[in-house]
């Protein structure tokens, strides 16, 4: 007698039962509930569509750590780094940070015996961090210029090459941004600019260290030396800077020891970097310190007790996971300087070879060759039938995400290829890249599509 079987009790096949009969509604909630693992299986196909975050060569977010941190990071969710009384020994690791972080960049009154020390906080990368900082120099300005502040428009003076947040921060809270032209062989600004555009309205100037743009280094000793010889004349400003450190911060400390750019300038009142960049961490995680106190006003800091304790704050998020700033730690327990400083230099490696590769090819020249931060930007010679954008394209046929993009004004008419080389991006990759690079460049003489892809622009800064 044949053993009798109801469907779904005995056999659950993995994509014939829901899956594949019935579609999952994606802009309600389900009417009823599913399975844990139908639920995992529906989500993880979908993701398959998504590049891989380690081809994806447009990113400085870094996308590979090792299996301990992944799992420290992963008993860690669920803390609230907001929490401080609740998660002391999380809140201790992020002053930690903090103060290793400040410890990098030569910051002052640094004591051994004092573990507060360290002025700073670890952001939600470094977008909140430039908040911070941008409102702690308005905040500065403000009580230089006295109560007659509310008649007078603050202003920050700034590359066209700066980050998109620079942009939001000038909007949302009321300065006029002074963009700085670029140029035609010139992606940085110049001491020069700067000095033809502060006034006594200028709450600071951004300096940046490793563009996203060219991954370029800006000659902040220079604008400091210009701004110090400035303020030493009468009655003309004393003009602080900030610098955005997101891509070099954790690199030029271990690739270029001896380059000032940091508090070793006495101009230089706060620094922001990422944490989830070259600092080698899983996003998102930054940092914003100053200098000392004085450059952090205290009407800027809350104090809330209703978590328990006296609490005092000066991020812009409140609730998020302790995991990042966790993740952080182990790098820096894990690495030391040491540890960076050999990685960094595999890197740099890495991408200066990938540099002289594309500048001895009869179709590229170089903008950035990779030895400041392991940054390579790079463009067409001539016109050879195809643009940037095309060669972005059909990269990606290969599976690479290689962003092209245009430069920032005065310099729109110039197309920029980009390759961000990161840990987890190794020598064998850089060789693949380099012969599918090749091999797309070869169908691209033969085809010339002369910009189809122009109008598409697949990736842009």
């Amino acid at each position: 007698m044949a053993r009798k079987h109801s469907h779904g009790q005995h056999i659950a096949p993995a994509y014939t039962g829901r899956l594949a009969m019935a579609p999952v509604p994606s802009l309600r909630l389900p009417d009823e509930a599913m399975d844990p693992a139908a639920a995992y299986r529906f989500i993880h196909d979908e993701l398959m569509l998504d590049g891989s975050s380690r081809l994806n060569l447009a990113t400085f977010v870094t996308t590979w750590m090792d299996e301990e941190a992944e799992k420290l990071m992963a008993e860690t969710f669920d803390k609230n780094m907001i929490d401080k009384d609740e998660y002391p020994a999380t809140a201790a690791i992020e002053q930690r940070c903090v103060c290793m972080v400040a410890d990098l960049f030569h910051a002052e009154d640094l004591r051994d015996d004092d573990p507060a020390s360290a002025v700073g906080v670890s952001t939600i990368g470094s977008s909140e961090a430039v908040m911070l900082a941008g409102l702690a120099l308005k905040w500065r300005w403000r009580e230089k210029v006295g109560d007659g502040w509310k008649g007078r428009t603050p202003n920050l003076v700034m590359g066209s090459n700066v980050q998109v947040v620079w942009e939001k921060f000038c909007r949302y809270f009321d300065v006029e941004p002074r963009y700085l032209p670029m140029e035609e062989g010139r992606y940085v600004i110049t001491p020069e600019q700067v000095l033809a555009n502060v006034d006594e309205d200028t709450i600071g100037v951004v300096a940046i260290l490793g563009t996203t743009f060219t991954g370029e280094l800006e000659p902040i000793a220079e604008i400091c030396a210009a701004l110090d010889d400035l303020a030493g004349q009468d009655g003309k400003p004393d003009v602080p800077v900030h610098v955005d450190a997101a891509s070099g911060g954790f690199v030029v400390p271990f690739l270029h020891p001896d380059l000032e750019w940091d508090f070793r300038l006495p101009r230089v009142v706060s620094i922001n970097v990422s944490g989830h960049k070259y600092g080698l961490t899983y996003p998102g995680i930054g940092f914003v310190v100053w200098r000392s106190k004085e450059h952090l006003p205290e009407d800027l800091v809350f104090r809330v007790n209703y978590l328990g304790g006296d609490m005092p704050t000066f991020t812009l998020n409140f609730s998020r996971p302790g995991n990042q700033v966790v993740g952080q730690y182990y790098n820096f327990l894990r690495l030391g300087r040491a540890g960076y400083s050999q990685v960094m230099q595999c890197l740099s490696q890495t991408a200066r070879w990938l540099g002289d590769e594309l500048r001895d090819s009869e179709h590229f020249e170089l903008i950035s060759d990779g030895s400041a931060i392991p940054v390579v930007s790079f463009r067409l010679k001539g016109n050879p039938g195809y643009t940037e954008f095309d060669v972005s394209a059909a990269l990606r046929g290969f599976g690479w995400q290689v962003p092209a993009y245009t430069m920032p004004d005065n310099a729109n008419d110039v197309v920029v290829l980009r390759v961000v080389v990161r840990e987890g991006f190794s020598a064998d990759l850089a060789r693949a890249l380099k012969d599918d690079t090749i091999t797309a460049l070869k169908h691209l003489d033969d085809l010339k599509p002369g910009g189809y892809f122009d109008r598409e622009q697949p990736f842009t800064h």
